[in-house]
């Protein structure tokens, strides 16, 4: 696997005022949706991307091309939105996307919905994003007032209209099909599926939902073409991806690596995260957002790639690398990771309204030292009524980090609670279930 030389989605940073239309243009900007209006056909452009291999960056990882190919033949309008809620505690690469570099995504949005045949097009920004939403605007404007957007864009018969939505910060619109019932005006709830958005989507038209991250692969896939950007990357994970480091680093940030750099690298590189502050041990790494199953610091050789993160018991996700050291509690660790996830619930399944509820009560509880004998038994209860039985994956999501923790550590909630049974709460004793332990 080669170095990354060149950067694909953090490119052109170096650059200054590339925010700006004309800076963007005279560095290539737009040439690939030239290449794609003037030279491709649309069915071109999908083969294009799903030979490339790019896989959405959202956090499933699905074939973009192969999703863009589900859309039913001769059924319009159709619609692409541009998921740009990012909401993942320990992710933030999208909006130092938009932020630095708006017209890249800009870009990678009118090609991907020439590939679709696609003449309206949304992004639906988080509501904290303000600068990111007003620096999305004015690049949008520019385009428009440059002919890149709008009616016979470079004097093709191609029609497109991109429209900024700001959200009102609800993470539970990250999932796409709350989104787009966001976007329609309703309640941002999940809806059913099937069916599935590219056959009914907003206003039940097909449609095609992507993330920042992945649309602002799509022009280098044009310009430099398949074989470049494959040679990053693994056969199976192709390209590179923004990892969002937060936690006990000496240098958090957002860095853009090849797929299938070890861990490791990222963490202790000197150009990346620099190691840890005050050459603490690693404890706890949480690979892919809160979300994701955690992993320890006797992981640090996994490599950054879909496969090689599954085959570790966890996901990529959204490629938010948390970090944290020795010094960090595990039980107070899945409190607040579970306490956002109650926060943030929708409260349209009875699992997850009531599940995230009576995981923060307890761990709360043993948090704080008033446990009581049968916690972890009962915390075992809950998250294994929830798991499976969620509408959308949010429940799913809430019940990772008590899974983890009570799997890693058991011994720091077995400690928490003898603590509280000197404190005349219980008696300490207590058992782990055997399936729990697994």
């Amino acid at each position: 696997m080669p170095a990354l030389t060149e950067h694909i989605v953090l490119r052109d940073l170096d650059v200054e005022n590339i925010n700006d239309f004309e800076v963007y243009l005279k560095n290539d900007g737009y040439e690939a949706f030239r290449i794609a209006l003037k030279e491709k056909k649309p069915a071109d452009i999908i083969q294009m991307v799903k030979d490339a291999g790019l896989r959405g960056r959202g956090g499933a990882g699905f074939p973009t091309g192969v999703k863009w190919s589900f859309l039913p033949k001769d059924t319009y309008p159709r619609y692409l939105l541009c998921n740009a809620d990012e909401s993942e505690p320990g992710t933030f690469n999208n909006h130092q996307i938009i932020d630095r570099n708006p017209h890249q995504l800009i870009e990678g949005i009118a090609i991907s919905a020439y590939a679709i045949e696609c003449h309206t097009a949304y992004i639906y920004i988080r509501g904290e994003f303000a600068h990111g939403a007003l620096t999305l605007e004015r690049a949008i404007a520019s385009a428009y007032d440059k002919g890149f957007l709008g009616k016979n864009i470079l004097g093709t018969d191609f029609d497109l209209d991109i429209i900024v939505h700001r959200g009102a910060g609800a993470y539970i619109c990250g999932e796409e099909t709350a989104l787009m019932e966001s976007l329609e005006g309703k309640i941002g709830q999940p809806r059913l599926k099937p069916p599935f958005p590219a056959v009914a989507g907003l206003y039940s038209k097909p449609t095609i939902i992507n993330n920042v991250e992945t649309l602002t692969n799509v022009p280098r896939i044009i310009t430099k073409g398949i074989e470049w950007y494959r040679q990053f990357g693994t056969e199976k994970s192709p390209g590179t991806k923004v990892f969002s480091l937060a936690g006990h680093v000496n240098k958090p940030g957002n860095y853009e690596l090849s797929f299938g750099t070890p861990l490791s690298e990222l963490i202790y590189a000197p150009e990346y995260g620099g190691g840890m502050r005050d050459n603490r041990n690693v404890k706890i790494i949480v690979p892919g957002g809160a979300s994701a199953p955690w992993l320890t610091g006797e992981n640090l050789d996994v490599t950054l790639d879909y496969e090689a993160l599954a085959a570790a018991g966890t996901m990529l996700g959204s490629g938010g690398v948390i970090v944290l050291n020795e010094t960090t509690s595990a039980v107070e660790t899945a409190y607040k990771m579970d306490e956002f996830f109650k926060h943030e619930s929708c409260g349209k399944c009875t699992p997850c309204r009531e599940g995230t509820h009576w995981l923060v009560k307890v761990l709360h509880r043993v948090n704080t030292g008033h446990g009581r004998d049968d916690d972890i038994t009962t915390l075992y209860d809950i998250y294994n009524q929830m798991a499976g039985n969620c509408f959308c994956l949010l429940g799913e999501s809430a019940v990772m980090p008590i899974k983890s923790a009570l799997r890693l550590f058991p011994h720091e909630f077995e400690e928490a609670l003898a603590h509280a049974a000197t404190n005349g709460n219980g008696n300490g004793k207590h058992a782990i279930p055997l399936a729990m332990a697994k």
